[in-house]
């Protein structure tokens, strides 16, 4: 029998064990942290060469020269080329589907002149080149390179830097087809903590980016933590989330499996169901148990549905979207009659599913959206990966020689009164 939690609502300790249920140590290991700081500093003071050792003792691919290290614009064509007919249409499908979600995203420059004839507006520009990590080898996700290169790619972006590792010279076909799809500029067989640093501070072979995107494991994300200031990054994700509002209607075993969808990820993985109904609930965990025994990553499922997973009875479901805002999950499936009606109860979620049919892995692959989503209730304050994250944004002010009389008097002021006389009388003199 699986040990998976059942919480009510209505009980006196439910919040204490909530808050318990949601907490996760996200504190960095220091021997993971001190490792990456070692790493990164060697690749800041070597270069490609320590990037050539890195190489060989991680990923078991020795080279002669770090130019080895970058994978031809035709091969990426080739893998492309070579992929089985049902597989590149489906490839090719999801990638329209992204690729035409996010052109809705994208934001233009816009400025207005007021009656004294001054110009303010806002200039946006997309950033010059940007670099999208990829996990390799037996973990190979052609939808991360889509959903960070295709974003990348509507923005603008000038250039786009793929670093994939590949453990034992392994490659992966899908990805590189993918790389191939969206537009990927060039592919560097590198991985960890060294493929960070070289995106981050440019080495002879790799050229230094603007921003770094994409997931790794605790390495790439301690990586990230470090050179965040010198480049932007996207997030330090954590664990994958499903937080799934039912009504009772759903097949029970549609939402077993929607919960399996995101625990079969990590031990760590955090799988919720929130419904009014009891015996639902019961339903579902008889589901759960029955449909386990099927699963190849059941070891992995089981784990995270025991360590971080629960079924919340709740008293109805106005209170089930207090909670879900309280949690502010990565994942949310209103898997409701009419689930349009709930959609203004939730404020704090990375991605929203609406009904029955519309299922997390759908989103995961081709719906559309982007699914690099904010983790560990971060949704209370940041977004999805979208196109905006490649867009920068420039204040534009164009005064007038009648703006600067009225607006030098207000600004004159406001500098005196904080002690700052130049600030002042740069205003006052283009008042005369």
């Amino acid at each position: 029998m699986i040990a998976l939690k059942r919480l009510a609502s209505s009980a006196p300790d439910f919040a204490a064990r909530l808050a318990a249920l949601l907490s996760f140590e996200s504190a960095q290991d220091p021997a993971v942290d001190a490792a990456v700081a070692a790493i990164l500093d060697d690749v800041k003071q070597r270069g490609d060469a320590a990037l050539l050792d890195y190489t060989k003792r991680f990923d078991r691919v020795a080279v002669a020269a770090a130019n080895q290290l970058e994978i031809p614009r035709d091969e990426l064509q080739r893998a492309l080329n070579g992929l089985p007919a049902t597989q590149r249409a489906a490839l090719e499908t999801a990638a329209a589907r992204v690729r035409g979600y996010h052109e809705r995203q994208l934001a233009q420059s816009w400025s207005y002149t007021d009656e004294d004839g001054t110009r303010l507006g806002q200039q946006v520009t997309p950033l010059a080149r940007v670099g999208i990590y990829v996990p390799g080898g037996k973990a190979a996700y052609p939808s991360s390179v889509l959903m960070n290169a295709l974003p990348a790619k509507v923005a603008g972006v000038d250039e786009i830097i793929m670093v994939v590792p590949t453990p034992g010279g392994e490659r992966n076909a899908l990805v590189l087809a993918a790389a191939a799809l969206a537009g990927v500029d060039r592919v560097f067989t590198v991985g960890g903590a060294q493929a960070v640093a070289a995106l981050a501070y440019g080495t002879a072979t790799i050229p230094a980016v603007d921003k770094i995107v994409g997931p790794g494991n605790a390495y790439v994300a301690a990586a990230k933590r470090r050179v965040f200031g010198m480049v932007g990054i996207d997030m330090v994700a954590g664990p994958s989330e499903i937080l799934i509002i039912a009504d009772g209607r759903t097949d029970p075993d549609w939402i077993a499996m929607d919960l399996f969808s995101q625990a079969e990820h990590d031990e760590l993985a955090q799988a919720i169901l929130l419904a009014p109904d009891a015996a639902y609930l019961d339903r579902v965990a008889a589901s759960i148990e029955r449909q386990l025994a099927d699963m190849p990553r059941q070891a992995v499922i089981r784990a995270s549905l025991e360590n971080r997973g629960a079924m919340i009875l709740v008293r109805d479901l106005d209170e089930a979207c207090a909670i879900a805002n309280r949690i502010a999950p990565e994942h949310l499936e209103l898997s409701v009659a009419d689930a349009e009606a709930w959609l203004p109860k939730i404020r704090n979620a990375g991605a929203i599913f609406l009904g029955s049919y519309t299922s997390e892995a759908l989103g995961d692959y081709c719906a559309g959206p982007n699914h690099v989503l904010p983790t560990s209730r971060t949704a209370r304050f940041s977004s999805p990966l979208g196109v905006y994250d490649f867009q920068k944004r420039s204040s534009v002010i164009g005064v007038s020689a009648a703006g600067a009389k009225r607006l030098g008097a207000i600004a004159s002021e406001l500098a005196r009164g904080e002690g700052l006389t130049a600030h002042a009388r740069s205003a006052e003199y283009r008042m005369r």
